[in-house]
């Protein structure tokens, strides 16, 4: 346990194994991205395991390696893209229930990335509520995605994240999602605006910030 800005932060023993979902491709990196360059930069060897439900055998999926092994420097990067049609999750249940149950048995992870329960997306929604039946008693932390829907909502664990890594993440999604620029949302001042709101939540300059469910504390250090 430690101070981090004008809050106490809680630092895990551990966290040499984490798994990463997604139910697109650019998913993870937009909502977690710099938390996932910031744990591999400190933890050199990492194994990062992640998962996409959709995006496979596209131009997409290429872009998701290259950008997966950039925000994940050093690291045991074991990349799964899945070929589930976008916005159809909801009919293809099984599918992606079974590839979140195979990676489970592959993995005990220290920390899980996943979407939150209350994203308006369908599938970055149905992907959050997989997780638990696949993965019971973990440390899941949901992270959010800025989108035209407006749900953001009122977080309560975060990461700060230096300026220069806020920048970084900037330039990495920029570089290798090349498909999404068009997007009227996809831009710098969208990314960098919601990590400088995160951050003077914490009281840190820029910060990505994650719903979690469920947690234990040992204040007793035993």
């Amino acid at each position: 346990m430690g101070a981090v800005g004008s809050m106490t932060g809680l630092r895990p023993s551990r966290c040499d194994r984490v798994v990463a979902l997604g139910a697109h491709c650019d998913d993870i990196a937009i909502g977690a991205g710099a938390t996932l360059a910031a744990i591999c930069l400190a933890r050199p060897g990492v194994r990062v395991d992640a998962l996409v439900l959709s995006g496979g055998g596209t131009d997409r999926e290429q872009e998701e390696r290259a950008a997966l092994a950039a925000f994940c420097p050093d690291a045991d990067l074991r990349l799964t893209v899945l070929k589930i049609p976008d916005g159809r999750l909801p009919a293809h249940w099984d599918e992606a229930k079974n590839a979140l149950e195979d990676l489970r048995a592959q993995t005990e992870p220290d920390l899980i990335l996943a979407p939150w329960k209350g994203d308006a997306h369908q599938d970055h929604r149905g992907l959050a509520r997989l997780v638990p039946t696949a993965f019971r008693g973990h440390l899941a932390l949901g992270y959010e995605i800025v989108k035209w829907d407006g749900d953001l909502g009122r977080p309560s664990v975060y990461q700060p994240i230096t300026p220069e890594l806020a920048e970084t993440k900037v330039t990495l999604l920029q570089q290798h999602y090349p498909s999404q620029r068009h997007r009227p949302w996809y831009d710098r001042e969208a990314f960098l605006g919601l990590a400088r709101i995160r951050g003077i939540e914490c009281g840190a300059r820029y910060a990505e910030a994650f719903h979690a469910d469920k947690l234990t504390v040992d204040l007793a250090g035993g």
